[in-house]
């Protein structure tokens, strides 16, 4: 079994600082992106491959371009 792109924990980094930045929890971002918080919970721990749809709903939740979370940059906080 091949080991998850280092992407996938970037995705989650950066999700979280945004999500944290808004004020947002797990719960309240899973809800605007029209998402379950159990999915939302399992991207932020690297856990889950998530499809560029989810990707453009999550960024849309959060107010950011959803190339903001794939940056290896540091969120701008």
């Amino acid at each position: 079994m091949r080991s998850p792109h280092p992407i996938r924990f970037q995705l989650a980094h950066n999700m979280r600082a945004f999500r944290k930045q808004v004020g947002m929890t797990q719960e309240q971002l899973a809800a605007s992106a029209g998402l379950h918080v159990t999915y939302v919970n399992e991207i932020e721990r690297g856990k889950r491959n998530v499809a560029i749809d989810n990707i453009g709903r999550i960024a849309e939740a959060l107010n950011v371009a959803p190339a903001l979370l794939l940056s290896s940059a540091e969120p701008d906080l």
